[in-house]
């Protein structure tokens, strides 16, 4: 890509009076993140769980809006192209630092949220509060093997119920882990959780050649 934007990391922030206070830790980023807002972490579960994205960086810096300054509230990279990322009913003027880093529009496309996208999101953002923490908390545990193995047992359609029998010698977690990493790479697909919570029943499938 000729033109990047320059991000070097999070602008702080001061937490505001009465906000909650969400931390997590990306596997994506391989570091702690932390929002003021549940509509930020809801979209940053999306960007999270969407294999496309390369990486990103929350609130990375400012961007003049209808001619206000606006604090960003992702930049994310995709493999042929970037875009800054808005969460529409989080504009306003409150925001603004005037010790922030500028952000150049013109490299990037800006894309603006609304809160009625992250809704209609809610199922698949909520599966993803599930699955992410074995990635978090099991890393570096699954076995070498255990993964080709996986790809290969659902090269059709196979419920989670079956995945963990046909691997009962394995720790369940640890088969989780697995199954649950190649879907956040995009090896496997379970377009079921798009719509319904996770549950032994739910269906994985490989996307790729497993021969």
């Amino acid at each position: 890509m000729a033109d990047t934007l320059q991000v070097t990391g999070p602008v702080a922030l001061c937490r505001p009076r009465g906000a909650h206070r969400f931390e997590a830790f990306s596997p994506k980023l391989a570091r702690r993140i932390m929002f003021y807002r549940r509509a930020l972490l809801e979209q940053w579960l999306l960007l999270e769980a969407n294999p496309k994205v390369i990486t990103f960086c929350e609130r990375p810096g400012y961007l003049l809006i209808n001619e206000d300054r606006h604090l960003v509230d992702f930049w994310v990279r995709y493999v042929d192209r970037e875009e800054l990322v808005v969460l529409s009913e989080l504009i306003s003027r409150s925001n603004a630092d005037a010790s922030g880093a500028e952000l150049d529009a013109c490299t990037a496309e800006v894309r603006f949220v609304a809160s009625a996208e992250l809704a209609a999101a809610r199922a698949w953002t909520d599966n993803w509060q599930r699955i992410l923490p074995y990635l978090v908390v099991n890393r570096g545990l699954v076995p070498a093997p255990l993964s080709p193995a996986i790809m290969q047992f659902v090269d059709e359609p196979r419920r989670l119920l079956d995945i963990e029998r046909e691997f009962m010698t394995s720790d369940p977690v640890i088969v989780r882990t697995a199954l649950f990493s190649l879907l956040h790479s995009g090896r496997v697909s379970a377009s079921a959780l798009q719509t319904q919570p996770l549950s032994l029943l739910t269906s994985f499938t490989a996307l790729e050649a497993t021969s």
